[in-house]
């Protein structure tokens, strides 16, 4: 059983850690409001874009584009895919990476000649250690979501994908639902599909517009286009980091609350351990006080 001196080294060493969590939590919570902040400003531009490529397929329904092509002429055991697998820099984040990952294994067992293309320095050590190829990494990119750095992930994507060394473009990311649940979401990039474009709000009068694509749909779809899967990608990235940094602060509080909890259990201990020395001390005391009474009689 431990002595009293080691009971107090334990607690302070909790305390010095409670310090820690509480440390995290607070730095967690400044980020996730920020990039709560971004993601408001930035969803304007891609529902925008979305509602762009409804306008055009809607008024061109014959238009023919190779962001639509699915390459039905390729056999499944021949088609190449990539997958944007979105993980953190860090741990400490609950179940945050654990979920992506498991998803990316689901995926890759799921087809073949598998593309990955890594953000994160989390997944890059992960699919390392287990001799998993990865076709690019892209650094520095999590913790500071930008339409640049996002635009380099999509202009390496979508250069695989029109020299048809991809045949499909999926992306791996985590969406918050509400601050208390978040969840992987797994969404195919390209080929595009029309049905997903066809649920977008569209003002009443919209179907009276008079539209005049110059020099034609098809060049105006090669503009679009990129720039939707930009703002998806941007879009995607800032929705993880918003998702690793809520986990990150649920995750720090559920380690400073158990912190707490074992300091309570700790000052108990002690306290009955000073209490029971205490006592001893007396009893002691009173023993020997006792025998020097029954000396002096004798």
């Amino acid at each position: 059983m431990a002595n009293a001196r080691e009971i107090l080294n334990r607690m302070h060493s909790v305390q010095d850690t409670r310090k820690i969590t509480n440390a995290m939590y607070l730095i967690a919570s400044t980020k996730l409001k920020k990039s709560r902040k971004f993601l408001e400003e930035t969803e304007p531009y891609f529902y925008t874009l979305q509602s762009l490529i409804q306008r055009i397929l809607r008024h061109m329904p014959d238009v023919k584009h190779f962001y639509f092509d699915t390459r039905s002429e390729v056999p499944a055991e021949k088609r190449s895919r990539g997958l944007i697998v979105i993980t953190g820099d860090k741990g400490l984040a609950g179940a945050y990476n654990h979920n992506v990952l498991k998803m990316a294994h689901q995926w890759m067992e799921s087809g073949h000649n598998n593309h990955l293309y890594v953000v994160g320095e989390l997944g890059r050590q992960y699919f390392a250690s287990r001799h998993i190829p990865v076709e690019e990494q892209f650094h520095y990119t999590v913790q500071n979501p930008t339409m640049h750095r996002a635009r380099l992930i999509s202009s390496t994507v979508l250069e695989d994908y029109e020299e048809k060394r991809l045949d499909e473009v999926w992306i791996l990311y985590t969406q918050m639902v509400n601050s208390m649940k978040m969840e992987a979401q797994l969404v195919q990039l390209l080929p595009l599909k029309r049905e997903d474009f066809g649920g977008i709000a569209v003002p009443a009068d919209i179907y009276q517009e008079d539209i005049r694509m110059v020099p034609s749909p098809e060049e105006v779809m090669n503009h679009v286009v990129p720039n939707y899967v930009t703002g998806f990608i941007f879009g995607a990235l800032v929705e993880s980091f918003c998702s690793e940094q809520n986990a990150r602060m649920m995750a720090m509080q559920t380690a400073s609350d158990n912190a707490s909890a074992l300091l309570n259990d700790l000052s108990v201990e002690y306290n009955r351990m000073r209490q029971a020395a205490i006592t001893q001390e007396i009893t002691e005391v009173v023993g020997g006080a006792r025998a020097q009474r029954k000396k002096s009689r004798s």
